[in-house]
């Protein structure tokens, strides 16, 4: 596709969910999606995680060898407010997109079907017609974030055409996986998405790096998050007696293809940051360097990446050649 607009506003949202309400959270996404829309956004980015919550501090009754009930009632609480896919609240983000004109990127935890027990780190992609694009969900999950998300798999790492460039991502520290990264650049990624939940100065050199490596603009979007938000009525609230009153401090910022800031981290307030991207100047950081191109050494190094979903049950047939379950195998069990 050639884009034909040489350069494009965008915003990032910083700001906070209504914790584990996905009703309210949703309205306030939409609200905040609209207003950046008449500020002339054509692109806006969510916080990973931003539908119901980044639940920040919370270990929902969890020791190694047990869990609580009271844990237990708390994940209850997460899942009923994690979103379905699609479903009412897809719906009313996409309208969102619509009225505001814009391409639309939410993170939130997504609920994978009516009954299933997983939840994902997902981020959704609207088009400015509302269109549902395609999603991609968090590959690892980082830490005790294990215990509640599931790991997504290779069938979910789109890039997106628009009129103003490719745009497509990783979830926050699925960034710091050099192979990911080299698949995005692969496909060719110009507006690198990285929603996060680290707000540590040190993560600003990876949003730099990445735009060095990548020769793109990357957006980072973080939540801005105090304690006095959380849930009074929480079953496991002396999870909370030790946070600080500063859950999360933001410092999403804007980074362009060289890594020089375009605006610099934000902290310490909810804020829709808006920036203007000269697209034109992707290819000129690309003179001396194409990290999938002119410098990449394909007769030394090869990226596979497996795009196939992972899947617990596939029906067997006799037309099922053994060669087909060679693949399946080889696919889904890797060989020692």
């Amino acid at each position: 596709m050639n884009n034909s607009e040489k350069s494009v506003r965008v915003a990032v949202i910083q700001a906070a969910p209504i914790f584990m309400d996905r009703e309210a959270t949703a309205e306030k996404a939409v609200s905040l999606t609209l207003e950046a829309g008449k500020k002339g956004a054509k692109l806006v980015l969510f916080p990973e995680a931003y539908i119901p919550a980044y639940p920040r501090g919370l270990g929902f009754g969890t020791k190694v060898g047990s869990r609580s009930a009271s844990g237990r009632k708390d994940w209850l609480r997460y899942w009923n407010s994690s979103v379905p896919v699609p479903g009412d609240t897809t719906h009313m983000l996409g309208e969102a997109a619509r009225k505001a004109g814009v391409y639309l990127v939410m993170g939130l935890i997504e609920k994978d079907g009516e009954y299933s027990g997983t939840l994902y780190c997902t981020m959704l992609y609207f088009g400015p017609d509302g269109t549902l694009l395609g999603k991609h969900r968090k590959l690892k999950p980082t830490g005790m974030e294990r215990l509640i998300w599931g790991e997504g798999d290779g069938s979910t790492l789109p890039v997106f055409d628009t009129p103003f460039g490719k745009i497509g991502g990783l979830i926050c520290w699925e960034n710091y996986m050099p192979l990911a990264r080299t698949a995005m650049y692969a496909k060719g990624v110009q507006i690198y998405l990285a929603p996060t939940a680290d707000d540590r100065e040190v993560w600003q050199s990876t949003l730099r790096h990445i735009a060095l490596e990548g020769r793109c603009f990357v957006l980072s979007c973080n939540q801005y998050v105090t304690k006095d938000m959380y849930p009074a009525d929480l079953a496991c609230s002396g999870d909370l007696q030790s946070e600080p009153e500063l859950m999360s401090k933001g410092g999403s910022a804007i980074v362009g293809p060289l890594g020089q800031y375009i605006v610099e981290p934000v902290s310490g307030r909810e804020e829709i940051i808006m920036a203007d991207l000269d697209m034109s100047l992707i290819a000129e950081s690309r003179l001396d360097f194409d990290v999938v191109g002119h410098y990449a050494r394909p007769d030394v190094f090869q990226l596979l990446v497996n795009e196939e979903p992972r899947v617990a049950l596939r029906p067997f047939n006799q037309q099922t050649s053994g060669s087909a379950v060679e693949s399946l195998q080889e696919n889904n069990y890797p060989k020692s």
